[in-house]
């Protein structure tokens, strides 16, 4: 772990860059390498908002726990949609001056302009992903997971090779499906949904043996919509680097510096970590080796 810079015990506005600081927690950030702005190009009558005054902030629709509450993202409840307003709060931005949006997973990394200011959806910061879109620094660092039902052929399995004779599903253009293909290499190729619903459906018919998704997500779906659903096990991090979440931005947005600052003041003033530990504590599982 690196020290903290000198510069993030200054106020979040008097922050002269908006490079990527390492917080002492042990997450690294995964900013753009956007170029440093000035003092003033973070202040909110600064920033170049779609809407003068608002925010604008998109996510996909079912918003699901524990991201999310209740099917809104407006009402700061779940973990991303409390650091979204977290965030928005670091630009100076009010809850009531912070409009949603619905953004489909895939439509918020495809390249062209986007209809959001930014965006929050458990998008995996990746390098193909930036050849299209900007990423502020890295908000959460997550695991994969597998999920199955009790009696399912992948129940009681507890190594990585154990899973390649399985037929496997994720969400299309997600890391989980990366992490099937380049991870667990099944034998059968992996079978690709629009949606995690469709995914949980598919299990449920039994047209597929496990799904695998980042582990909060894992959890929401034993505990909300599998009857009997398990998690078989977390997969691992692979080369040590974490997988992290990131907010997701116009390609060159003039925005994205900003907004990386204001993730690594939350990072550093233990924002993040306080609203890990009230959405998404004790989700623990075992680890494929």
């Amino acid at each position: 772990m690196r020290p903290v810079a000198a510069l993030l015990v200054l106020p979040f506005l008097t922050l002269a860059g908006c490079g990527a600081p390492t917080d002492g927690g042990g997450a690294q950030p995964g900013g753009t390498g956007a170029a440093t702005s000035t003092v003033s190009d973070c202040r909110k009558d600064a920033l170049k908002v779609r809407t003068p005054g608002k925010l604008t902030i998109g996510t996909d629709t079912p918003a699901y726990a524990p991201w999310f509450s209740d099917d809104d993202p407006s009402n700061g409840k779940g973990y991303e949609s409390a650091v979204a307003h977290a965030i928005a709060d670091k630009l100076g931005f009010a809850k009531n001056e912070v409009a949603w949006v619905d953004v489909p997973f895939n439509t918020a990394v495809a390249p062209g302009p986007k209809g959001f200011d930014l965006d929050l959806n458990q998008i995996s910061i990746s390098e193909d992903r930036r050849q299209a879109v900007d990423f502020s620094s890295g908000y959460y660092d997550v695991r994969q997971a597998v999920v199955t039902y009790k009696g399912s052929p992948l129940e009681g399995k507890t190594g990585v090779a154990d899973l390649a004779g399985a037929k496997l599903g994720a969400q299309v253009g997600s890391t989980s499906y990366a992490a099937i293909t380049s991870q667990i290499e099944p034998t059968t190729p992996p079978n690709v949904f629009d949606t995690n619903d469709l995914a949980v459906q598919a299990l449920k018919n039994r047209q597929i043996d496990g799904i695998v998704v980042d582990l909060p997500t894992a959890y929401y779906m034993i505990g909300a919509q599998l009857d009997g659903g398990i998690i078989v096990g977390q997969l691992p991090e692979g080369d040590g680097t974490p997988d992290q979440l990131g907010a997701v931005l116009d390609k060159g947005s003039p925005l994205t510096g900003c907004v990386s600052q204001a993730v690594d003041a939350l990072r550093v003033d233990g924002t993040l970590r306080k609203l890990e530990q009230q959405w998404l504590a004790g989700q623990t599982a075992p680890e494929l080796h």
